[in-house]
């Protein structure tokens, strides 16, 4: 007789991250300073924020302390234009070889610049998003090599 493993399901990706915030459109002007994307519905308790194909959830009610390390992360074009950005803005960075800081209800940012990483958006997406210009960095490109997940004109 043959066992059968129970099958698991592959995830594919994080559609989205849900922040609990104080105020919704404070939320809105806060991320809007540094950050363009498009609202795709917003109401007194909650908001859609769109990047492409991914988008952030506000939702009214964050009632507990600042976060130490839970964070999430947003991949950027230019990290050193949203640096620049937070600090006229007078947003205290958290210092460390990371661009982190805390949204005004304590959610932990980091932001990173999307051609040094792995996470990779398809290029019609890309291209819909206005961010067809953007290529991955040599070293990205080789941790996704080892993956076997490099893109196909830089795959040897």
């Amino acid at each position: 007789m043959t066992e059968t493993k129970d099958r698991k399901a592959k995830a594919v990706g994080i559609n989205h991250v849900a922040l609990e915030v104080g105020d919704i459109d404070q939320a809105l002007a806060f991320y809007g300073a540094f950050l363009d994307f498009e609202i795709e519905s917003k109401s007194e308790k909650a908001a859609f924020i769109y990047f492409g194909d991914q988008f952030i959830n506000f939702a009214l009610g964050r009632t507990q302390g600042p976060d130490a390390n839970r964070h999430f992360g947003i991949a950027v074009d230019d990290k050193d234009q949203v640096r620049r950005t937070l600090e006229k803005m007078g947003v205290p960075l958290l210092g460390g070889r990371f661009l982190d800081f805390l949204d005004p209800w304590g959610n932990r940012v980091e932001i990173t610049t999307y051609a040094n990483i792995q996470f990779s958006k398809a290029d019609h997406v890309l291209r819909g998003m206005g961010l067809g210009h953007l290529q991955k960095t040599d070293n990205a490109i080789a941790e996704l090599r080892q993956k076997k997940m490099a893109p196909p004109d830089r795959d040897q």
